[in-house]
């Protein structure tokens, strides 16, 4: 499918080159006021915007992003070599203390290539080609394979792993191809963003993966399951009307196109009006796939430990509120996510599992399916507000709270508090609060610095070295 993908926006590329070059001029050229190009200087350029200056050949625009810096972590560890960043929130492996240089701190590190090709009236064809990356590794983001390379080591070794939809694929971020109309919407199909993912980032008041909690993680935003965020085979429809949007969302296919669920829908409705914003969202995922490093456990004979992971599956749903109100030069900021997991429709696994990374695998009897026997309800909202001082100047500041239910099954019972409780299934939590300094000196470049505070408690903590972090970082991030 990525294959057919992939040639499907070359063929638009080089049909789109081909008749751009062959359109025959009305006129000779005649001479026109002199214009500086943006190309004309590294100063000129860096001084224009993506908009304004692409990279463009025809209906091929090439863009990209590069993310890096450098901060302190009260408790860290080492960046993983398929891990995309620092724990910047307190996780598992946070045990020890290091200055440490954090990539992708504002935004994921990428590289890609969009397609626009007029095909007649105001119809025209799309299609997106992206891939994330660690700017300091230049490795292609893979979660299940930063899970496995941590299989042979507790959590006192471990480095930095998250279970994440990028698979270490040329399209980790996305790919996708579709038609579009500014009257009739836009209908894809390929790897996609869920809508509650991709909506995410307008109504964060400190939208970044560094200074953001719901930006560090998936968990929220997939209701649960954070290798869902993204479908490899998406149907997906947006229309604009009048000021309200709608949008809605369908899987095509299941675990052998590579997708981390057997189905997954999506519906989304949000409009404008005066300063306001909203957007309301509902989803559900069946036999969704989380994935786990097997942390110094013993792994299964015969299996290769560095491409095996451990998983748990589960059937999710939830719906997001978001809303956003702008005056003046402040933004306000509120939503809500809620979500249940439940066990999933399919209890059994005999053969394991194929992980949504190409040469990853979950063994035989290393499917958790009894996870959620007592349904988990997880819980996230936010606030916070942007301040405009200057056009290329903006202050942001955001809360963020997550709590879950007690969902552990009798007769078992919760015991302990911190990073002591009896299990990570005992009602707890997670709790942060961000301060973030943008600076656009030209508009191709972001110079940064913040700080994430995160705590967490109860069953959240249930195994953590530690239980709270601050994690200062400053840093660059360039865009072409």
């Amino acid at each position: 499918m990525n294959k057919l993908i992939s040639a499907a926006l070359i063929a638009g590329a080089l049909g789109g080159a081909a008749k751009a070059a062959d359109l025959p001029t009305s006129k000779p050229a005649e001479a026109e006021p002199s214009t500086p190009s943006c190309f004309s200087s590294l100063w000129d350029y860096l001084k224009s915007s993506v908009r304004d200056c692409p990279l463009r050949y025809g209906p091929i625009t090439v863009y990209g992003t590069l993310d890096g810096g450098f901060g302190y972590e009260q408790w860290g560890t080492r960046v993983g070599a398929y891990a995309d960043k620092p724990n910047y929130a307190i996780q598992r492996s946070s045990g020890n203390t290091h200055w440490i240089w954090s990539p992708n701190a504002l935004s994921t590190s990428t590289i890609g290539v969009r397609l626009a090709q007029k095909v007649g009236g105001d119809w025209e064809i799309v299609g997106v080609a992206e891939a994330g990356f660690n700017p300091y590794t230049l490795r292609l983001i893979n979660g299940p394979q930063s899970l496995a390379d941590n299989n042979p080591y507790t959590p006192a070794n471990q480095t930095t792993h998250f279970d994440s939809a990028r698979a270490g694929t040329w399209d980790n971020g996305q790919g996708f191809i579709g038609l579009s109309n500014p009257t009739y919407g836009t209908l894809t199909f390929g790897r996609t963003q869920l809508l509650s993912q991709s909506a995410l980032g307008s109504y964060d008041p400190v939208a970044s993966v560094a200074f953001s909690q719901i930006g560090f993680t998936a968990l929220y935003s997939t209701f649960g399951a954070s290798p869902t965020s993204r479908i490899n085979t998406a149907l997906t429809y947006r229309l604009t009307y009048q000021g309200l949007r709608v949008a809605a969302q369908a899987q095509v296919g299941g675990y052998d196109q590579d997708n981390a669920a057997t189905a997954q829908y999506q519906a989304q409705i949000g409009t404008d009006f005066g300063g306001f914003s909203f957007d309301a969202i509902a989803g559900y995922a069946m036999n969704a796939l989380t994935f786990q490093t097997f942390g110094g456990a013993p792994t299964p004979v015969g299996f290769d430990p560095n491409s095996i992971v451990r998983a748990t599956a589960l059937n999710t749903g939830g719906v997001e509120l978001l809303g956003r109100y702008q005056w003046e030069k402040f933004k306000f900021y509120l939503g809500n996510i809620y979500s249940v997991s439940v066990n999933p429709s399919n209890p059994n696994y005999p053969f394991g599992v194929s992980s949504i990374a190409p040469g990853v695998f979950v063994p035989p009897g290393f499917v958790t399916t009894n996870a959620y026997t007592v349904p988990r309800v997880l819980e996230t909202v936010w606030t916070g507000l942007r301040y405009s001082v200057m056009s290329n100047l903006e202050l942001a500041s955001g809360v963020y709270w997550e709590s879950q239910n007690n969902f552990l099954a009798a007769p078992a019972v919760c015991t302990g508090s911190g990073s002591a409780t009896s299990s990570s299934r005992c009602a707890g939590g997670r709790y942060s609060f961000s301060f973030l300094v943008d600076y656009l000196p030209v508009p191709r470049v972001n110079l940064y610095a913040g700080v994430l505070v995160s705590e967490v408690y109860g069953g959240v903590a249930s195994g953590f070295q530690h239980t709270e972090n601050i994690a200062p970082t400053v840093g660059t991030r360039f865009r072409f």
